[in-house]
């Protein structure tokens, strides 16, 4: 740590720790994140592949899916490789423009991955709801619209976010105990007023996370209430069986993340770190295992690919 301890700071570079006080264990931790890192790289990669590549697929709620994919890989790519060069190199410096991009990636693929949960969540409903005119409601055209305006709108907000941290002046220490970059790790390092910084960061909390948790929570709702007005046993089991994935998928997503921020406010710093890092990888790494096994069709698929004789 001595290292660190600059009598003068470049307000335009900053220094992520790691796991203070958990140093020697630093290369277990990043083994096990690296292999994590690996898996998800692999089983997003493979579900983007196969409904890229199989026509059979290409409908609406694989096409989600395949968004799913796609940013999860962004958003275990925008944090690991950072962590894993500290562990394993030291190189902990980053700079000021290096540290705005890597949190704008961090915070879009967040929002984004919210948003795609959402309309999975109006989908399944669609399906369960209306399932003879699903294909005229959910069509591929409104599909694509629905994805267009799921980016813009994390986008949008990302963009803002950047135009009024650029506005910061940094004057205060500019070391950072973590392993990736956090929207206030940086903005409470600043001289300015950053009471703009913290209440544009609650209002993306509650326009995103919250909004977005409240609209879900209301389509499970309503989903349940059209299952149980269903006289088939059959139908209920396909319905609950349908929405079983996307369930644990949002478990894995949403949980997580606010367990974490109570062991922030109650927990010791280096376990809310490793908390943090695990988060961020739980959902890309267990999302694609989770869909690959539990939905018959990609799963069909995924044996195909690599048991091609079998039918």
């Amino acid at each position: 740590m001595a290292g660190f301890n600059y009598t003068a700071v470049d307000h335009m570079i900053s220094y992520l720790l790691g796991i203070p006080g958990q140093e020697d264990l630093h290369t277990w931790i990043s083994i096990s994140l690296f292999i994590s890192y690996v898996f998800a790289l692999l089983g997003n990669g493979l579900l983007v592949f196969i409904i890229l590549t199989k026509s059979g697929l290409h409908e609406p709620i694989y096409l989600f899916l395949c968004m799913l994919a796609g940013v999860d890989i962004v958003f275990a790519t925008t944090t690991e490789p950072k962590v894993l060069t500290i562990f394993w190199c030291n190189y902990r410096e980053i700079s000021l423009i290096g540290y705005i991009a890597h949190l704008c990636f961090q915070l879009s693929a967040f929002i984004s991955e919210s948003g795609i949960l959402l309309i999975m969540t109006f989908d399944r409903y669609i399906a369960v709801r209306y399932p003879l005119r699903y294909t005229t409601i959910v069509s591929h055209s409104l599909t694509r619209k629905i994805g267009v305006a799921v980016f813009l709108r994390a986008h949008c907000i990302i963009f803002l976010m950047t135009f009024h941290r650029k506005r910061l002046t940094f004057c205060r220490n500019n070391i950072l105990p973590h392993t990736f970059c956090k929207h206030i790790g940086l903005a409470k390092y600043g001289c300015d007023d950053i009471c703009i910084n913290t209440w544009y960061g609650f209002f993306i909390l509650m326009f995103t996370v919250v909004f977005d948790v409240v609209l879900i929570f209301a389509s499970y709702v309503l989903i349940l209430h059209t299952v149980f007005h269903i006289p088939s046993q059959d139908a209920h089991y396909k319905a609950f069986n349908t929405c079983g994935s996307h369930v644990c998928v949002m478990i894995l997503f949403y949980g997580p993340g606010i367990f974490s921020v109570l062991k922030q406010c109650f927990g010791l710093i280096h376990v809310h770190i490793l908390l943090a890092s695990t988060t961020l990888l739980a959902p890309p790494m267990l999302n694609s295992l989770i869909y690959g096994v539990k939905t018959k069709q990609m799963r069909d698929q995924v044996v195909y690919v690599f048991s091609p004789k079998q039918k």
